[in-house]
């Protein structure tokens, strides 16, 4: 349970007229749904029509908080089941961007499969669409993952990476997590996370989809090469926690892969608490990163 847990979790601004403009209109006959964190209501929402998706976003936080930080969620269905915890409190300084990867919380599915490439040029394509040339990419999981290939595949839109127990390679996991991939069913699936993928999606009789096509993504990853990994420029921190789905010893090796890295290991902390837990750990350590001189 608690790996399934893991697998699904796995310098410009934005312009002022962009951010304080209202929620762009719902397609007709819809409404926009509830904000994700209620007690921290977004500044502007909507949908973007980009790359064959309706991409739901949010962005939070002061007009005038620097280079936005745009903050891609792990494998589990929505912005508030990562993000709860850490993006009220990143938005009271600064601007923050928030949204529902294809297929996830108040996104549709499209009819192609979850890669970390594809998701990597949905968030191209929405940051287009929200006018920010350059931001500061902070994912957890699967979203760290994504943010890497953001780096790789459009690295004119990266200023900093945050990235919070991701992957590069499939021996940066314990093997005991694909194991756990290679069994899992939907019966596995934490209640939590399924009322929660039913709750808000578009579609919820579509669980069981989204349920294969993210194990299918994990089962079908191929280690990245290292010339793409060295290629990322942009000054990165890698976090794990020492109780991590991934190995420390793997957070090492991606950090010496990484031409700019920092390395932070949270002692007595898992994957989940990474996010939840250890969020007033993490927090300072992630703001100091993004807001200080990086040597």
């Amino acid at each position: 349970m608690n790996l399934l847990m893991s697998a699904l979790a796995l310098s410009a601004t934005l312009t002022s007229s962009v951010l304080a403009a209202p929620s762009p209109r719902a397609p007709a006959g819809a409404e926009l749904p509830p904000p994700a964190i209620p007690s921290a209501p977004p500044v502007s929402r909507g949908y973007a029509t980009v790359n064959g998706l309706r991409i739901y976003y949010e962005v939070y936080g002061p007009p005038d908080g620097g280079t936005p930080i745009v903050l891609l969620h792990g494998g589990d269905p929505a912005i508030e089941t990562s993000w709860a915890e850490i993006l009220p409190v990143l938005a009271r300084t600064h601007r923050v961007i928030a949204f529902d990867q294809q297929g996830h919380g108040r996104t549709p599915d499209a009819d192609r499969p979850f890669t970390f490439e594809g998701s990597a040029d949905d968030t191209s394509a929405l940051l287009a669409y929200l006018h920010v040339a350059k931001a500061d990419l902070m994912g957890f999981s699967n979203g760290a993952s994504i943010a890497m290939q953001v780096a790789i595949r459009h690295p004119q839109l990266v200023r900093r990476l945050v990235l919070v127990s991701g992957m590069a390679r499939r021996g940066d996991l314990r093997p005991e997590f694909w194991e756990g991939m290679r069994k899992a069913t939907l019966k596995d699936m934490p209640p939590g996370l399924a009322e929660a993928y039913r709750k808000v999606a578009p579609h919820p009789e579509q669980l069981p989809s989204f349920f294969q096509k993210s194990v299918d993504r994990m089962l079908g990853f191929q280690d990245w090469p290292d010339a793409a990994v060295r290629s990322i420029s942009a000054p990165a921190l890698v976090m794990i926690g020492d109780a991590d789905v991934v190995r420390p010893e793997g957070a090492v090796e991606l950090v010496n892969r990484l031409p700019h890295a920092r390395l932070a290991i949270l002692p007595l902390t898992d994957h989940e608490g990474m996010i939840t837990t250890r969020a007033g750990w993490l927090i300072p350590m992630v703001e100091a990163f993004l807001d200080g001189d990086v040597g």
